[in-house]
């Protein structure tokens, strides 16, 4: 036998052996591999929906998705269906612990607040954050999407910029906003008695401000940039978790690719702008500012700190983000709230549950927050009075019902920081000005990220 021959017939084989070896990869993970999951949560009695080859509930996630988007809903406060209308129509049809498919994962959907609390609180180490579409981590790879030994460490690191001693020293950076807001209101409203404005914008400017003076040390013309460009970047990541992921496809030069890795490029030259103009100003041995990003470069120069410029960047990256747009919105829908019940403007008044590895698991808080089975059959029915005595004693029975900022370990580590920020606004806001609904108002919650008014949100300003 001729040596070519020989080397074609290795060459074959060796084909062959790669092409049955992919090929049993592919049926495992496509069918193999969903259909033992599926059985091993039906073993238990989870109720949901059927494996569908490769897409899983994929279009019928999209489909709900964009019928609920498509049109407004009405003037109440029973947004759960238009909000998430996929999660929502899965637990009405198969109770509080159910599964779905995400392509060729199987979610198991949580709506039970001790369960909740008990993943949510748990260090065992069992229950780790999805790891998602990478794409998405272009937002940030900061505090949120570090785990283990590095988050611990970088949660430790961050904590002492919102000790509540910290956050008393800013209270009169908080305040000195929300003047400027207020005195810009009333000018607005002098010529004419009121105003009509939209409260989206508004707020986003006041949060922005309070973030970039006492995070950053800067004002909010020097950050607008980023958040306007964090904010173009949250409707690309949002976009990027919806579509199953193929390995690599980051890497291809594609539009929506292009704009994505773009824009990120232009926060991350902004950013290290800032940082080195800090860095400039500090002396050898300096603290700097005590601000998070004073407290950052401290970490950072120390000899055996492990973190990188980058790394200060992705919490900058982060922080900008999460500490405009959260507490924007809280403030943008209590105002609409309070608009829609001007009375209020007043002052005054687990368990024996086996979860197979490889199975993700969905906590959505709103679900849970707008069930009458924890909140009583006016769980629709603004009545902030519910809270009156705290929220361990808002829901029914003795569950804590209630995770606006998550829980356990994980919690927001800049809760406080919003709490503070938030109250002073409406406390302040709220001595010079009373709200009505406009009528171009249209009632449309939907989700980037976080909660927002999709057609914004026009309120009649009156000065008190």
């Amino acid at each position: 036998m001729r040596m070519e021959d020989s080397i074609l017939k290795t060459m074959a084989y060796s084909f062959a052996i790669l092409t049955m070896y992919t090929l049993s990869r592919v049926v495992y993970s496509v069918w193999w591999r969903p259909k033992s999951l599926e059985k091993q949560l039906r073993r238990q009695g989870i109720r949901g929906t059927r494996y569908k080859l490769l897409f899983g509930d994929a279009k019928a996630m999209k489909q709900s998705f964009m019928e609920a988007r498509s049109k407004p809903m009405a003037l109440n406060h029973s947004i759960v269906p238009r909000v998430l209308p996929f999660y929502h129509e899965i637990a009405q049809k198969y109770g509080k612990v159910s599964v779905s498919w995400n392509f060729t994962t199987p979610r198991v959907l949580i709506v039970e607040p001790e369960l909740m609390r008990l993943i949510l609180t748990s260090k065992n180490g069992h229950f780790q954050r999805l790891p998602g579409n990478p794409l998405g981590y272009l937002l940030t790879r900061g505090l949120s999407y570090l785990q283990g030994e590095k988050w611990a460490k970088r949660r430790k690191l961050l904590t002492p910029a919102f000790h509540f001693e910290k956050l008393k020293g800013m209270v009169p950076a908080f305040s000195v906003s929300c003047r400027k807001l207020i005195e810009r209101w009333k000018n607005l409203v002098a010529p004419q008695g009121t105003y009509e404005l939209d409260m989206m914008p508004e707020f986003q400017n006041l949060t922005g401000d309070v973030i970039s003076q006492v995070a950053f040390g800067s004002n909010y013309e020097e950050g607008k940039k980023v958040f306007e460009l964090q904010k173009e970047q949250a409707v690309l990541v949002m976009e990027a978790f919806r579509t199953f992921y193929i390995p690599g496809f980051r890497f291809v030069p594609i539009g929506k690719n292009k704009k994505r890795y773009y824009i990120d490029s232009e926060i991350k030259a902004i950013l290290k702008k800032i940082i080195l103009k800090r860095k400039q100003t500090m002396k050898p041995g300096d603290l700097g500012n005590d601000d998070l990003l004073g407290l950052l470069l401290q970490c950072q120069e120390q000899t055996d700190s492990e973190m990188t410029i980058e790394d200060v960047i992705e919490e900058c990256k982060l922080f900008y983000f999460a500490g405009q747009e959260t507490t924007a919105n809280w403030l943008t829908w209590t105002i609409l709230l309070l608009s829609m019940h001007p009375n209020w403007q007043r002052e005054g008044k687990r368990r024996g549950m086996c979860i197979p590895a490889g199975v993700n698991l969905v906590l959505p808080t709103l679900l849970l927050h707008h069930s009458p089975e924890y909140w009583g059959d006016d769980v629709e029915e603004f009545k902030p009075e519910r809270f009156s005595e705290g929220v361990s004693k808002a829901s029914k029975g003795d569950q804590i019902a209630f995770y606006p900022f998550g829980w356990g370990h994980r919690i927001c580590l800049g809760q406080g920081f919003a709490m503070i920020e938030a109250k002073m606004a409406l406390a302040m806001i709220l001595q010079h000005f009373w709200f009505e609904l406009s009528p171009t108002y249209t009632h449309a919650p939907h989700t980037v990220i976080t909660l927002q008014p999709q057609h914004g949100a026009p309120i009649i300003l009156h000065e008190i």
